[in-house]
């Protein structure tokens, strides 16, 4: 494969998630309002049932399953499972906003070089899992040949300052 081997498609973001659902309007309210996404317009020239979510940059697409009751049920809290992961400001404040909503979570922590990643993990209405964490505290090292990274641009800053190299600007 010839071209820009970095990037072969000349990807720019991450634009949307789709997920299946048992019922669009329990799956709306809780992406509202626990996660704060907020309903944007939906093409009407769709056939089929659903709703599309916006917010920290990504769009969460919901769509009607045709035989909801055939879909599997998740009780198990697996942090291994397929997930989506946002970033917070508070994991104390996230997990005591979990607890007073009665959403069932596992907590997890993991450790790296003596930096340590606190995450939650919890399912929507139809079991896909959700992670909330602070793992921009743990920097993105390739493996080979690239500049070390973060999912945010100050923690970046910060460490490329640490290590004496140049700062990237967006």
């Amino acid at each position: 494969m010839k071209g820009n081997m970095a990037n072969p498609l000349h990807l720019t973001s991450l634009n949307h998630i789709s997920l299946i659902c048992k019922s669009v309007d329990k799956s709306m309210d809780f992406y509202t309002s626990v996660l704060g996404f907020v309903p944007v317009r939906r093409p009407g020239s769709f056939n089929f049932d659903g709703a599309w979510l916006f917010s920290y940059g990504i769009g969460i697409h919901l769509l009607q399953a045709e035989n909801p009751d055939d879909m599997p049920e998740k009780t198990v809290i697996n942090p291994k499972d397929n997930h989506i992961s946002f970033q917070c400001d508070s994991m104390a404040a996230v997990e005591k906003m979990l607890a007073e909503m009665e959403i069932k979570y596992v907590r997890q922590r993991v450790e790296e070089g003596g930096i340590y990643v606190d995450q939650l993990f919890f399912h929507d209405p139809d079991g896909f899992m959700i992670e909330i964490c602070n793992c921009d505290n743990l920097p993105v090292i390739p493996l080979a040949g690239e500049m070390i990274r973060s999912c945010s641009r100050v923690n970046l800053q910060m460490m490329q300052a640490q290590q004496h190299l140049p700062v990237v600007r967006p």
